[in-house]
């Protein structure tokens, strides 16, 4: 009698078929919003920008840090107005604001030497908001470049005009900086810090040449590089206080009766409305196990067109009646996304 051995890895695949056969749900995807991560009050209609990153004391020993960090002369400067205008450039793209302007004030100090300076008093910010006919400051409080070179020597071959490979030696030279820029938002009228937060990038730049000089020489696109991903560094800030999409995945139901079956392929072509005609007729179901999955079914139908207080109620009827255990952990869910979206509606009324 002939024996027949089944590899391992083939025993793993039809396990996994088997199951996934044997599965009584399925998955979709879909779009919700999530409010933003730094909620902005509705009377705030008017804002500023202030660029305090700039040393204002200790100018010796701040020079002496960009010597030694290898720091362009000028590129801590350049690097925060190109935030400025990335975080400008955002708050108008999207509009939520009637007025974003650039404000300026000698007043206000920072202490230089690479750290995140104290809040700035609310008299201070009162007294710039009044000057300036604004609700709330955005501030660039902290911008900081840090950058190191490592040189290195290698020899390889080179061609020369006779076609003969010759033996020279190449130097690289290359250059990460690191990006470092802290941010605060004061919202005048409430005398209240609506997000303080240190973000952070880097760039990497290689140069190549006959000697270490060449070398560095060749790194021509590392300030470039700096303010372009400072000006993004900018742009995903102002995002920070707008809400923004995210796909999210749902369980439903799949097997049961051949109701179920018909509407998973209904499901799958894309009618979910078809889909819900027939979970709606398994809801009174003597088979409380059936039952519970419709109304489970009939929860998230509603979740997809958007009457999330509908979902609520079948998921919290499918688990109080049916002791649909994933009734209840959708549900929860539910409740959360109901919390989200006040906070939704009150920024956009």
């Amino acid at each position: 009698m002939k024996t027949i051995v089944i590899k391992p890895t083939l025993l793993l695949l039809l396990f996994a078929f088997i199951l996934l056969g044997c599965s009584s749900t399925n998955n979709l995807t879909m779009n919700v919003t999530e409010p933003a991560p730094v909620y902005v009050p509705n009377h705030i209609q008017r804002i500023g920008i202030l660029n305090r990153s700039e040393s204002t004391s200790n100018k010796t020993l701040d020079d002496i840090d960009k010597i030694f960090s290898a720091e362009g002369l000028h590129l801590d400067r350049e690097g925060a107005d190109n935030i400025i205008q990335g975080m400008q450039d955002e708050f108008e793209k999207n509009k939520t604001f009637k007025d974003v302007i650039l404000v300026e004030s000698d007043k206000v100090e920072n202490p230089g030497l690479g750290i995140f300076p104290n809040a700035l008093s609310w008299n201070m910010v009162n007294q710039i908001c009044e000057e300036n006919n604004i609700d709330a400051l955005v501030v660039l409080s902290f911008y900081d470049t840090d950058a190191s070179i490592k040189y290195n020597a290698q020899t390889i071959d080179k061609v020369n005009a006779f076609g003969i490979k010759i033996p020279v030696i190449e130097h690289t030279a290359e250059v990460n900086t690191n990006i470092l820029a802290g941010f605060r938002i004061y919202d005048n009228a409430n005398k209240t810090i609506l997000d303080e937060i240190m973000n952070s990038d880097w760039s990497r730049t290689i140069g190549r040449g006959i000697n270490p000089v060449k070398a560095a020489e060749a790194i021509a696109g590392r300030t470039e590089a700096v303010l372009q991903i400072s000006n993004g560094l900018g742009h995903r800030y102002a995002l920070r206080t707008y809400p923004f999409k995210i796909r999210v995945t749902r369980e439903y139901y799949v097997k049961g009766t051949d109701n179920f079956e018909i509407a998973m392929r209904r499901a799958q072509t894309g009618d979910w409305d078809g889909a819900a005609e027939l979970w709606e007729l398994e809801i009174s179901n003597p088979n409380s196990k059936i039952a519970g999955r419709a109304c489970y079914n009939m929860a998230i139908i509603n979740e997809i067109n958007g009457d999330l207080l509908a979902a609520k109620d079948w998921a919290s009827k499918a688990y109080t009646d049916y002791r649909d255990k994933n009734a209840l952990r959708y549900l929860n869910i539910l409740k959360n996304r109901m919390a989200k979206n006040e906070l939704l509606a009150m920024r956009s009324n």
